[in-house]
């Protein structure tokens, strides 16, 4: 349900830039989700055919682009990405882990007419 806000920022945000630049419709927005985000592409896109209605964004794509996941291992300082579910440090086999990567979610660009 998190989605849901999430999804009315990003039309605030769209159409506050779009209408700057003078744009006419909303065609394309480029979103890029870390592989440890919460965000559903689902939800957003189904709150966002929703959100849109009667806007400039209406019948605007939503494109998501996926980010792979790093983490640091805190014992021993290794920067690794995980494999599967996996997240025990490949050099020292520890456990004691923290994300450096891939739980962003940002609107990387808009595309308008």
């Amino acid at each position: 349900m998190h989605e849901l806000p999430v999804t009315q920022s990003l039309l605030e945000i769209a159409l506050r830039h779009a209408e700057a630049a003078g744009a006419k419709r909303i065609v394309q927005l480029n979103l890029v989700i870390g592989q440890f985000s919460s965000i559903v592409d689902d939800s957003v896109q189904f709150y966002w055919d929703i959100i849109s209605r009667g806007t400039i964004a209406e019948g605007a794509r939503l494109h998501f682009e996926r980010t792979p996941g790093q983490l640091r291992c805190v014992a021993c300082g290794e920067v690794f990405s995980i494999d599967g579910k996996d997240y025990v440090c490949p050099m020292c086999e520890s456990t004691q882990v923290v994300v450096v990567s891939g739980d962003d979610f940002r609107l990387e660009s808009i595309e308008v007419e």
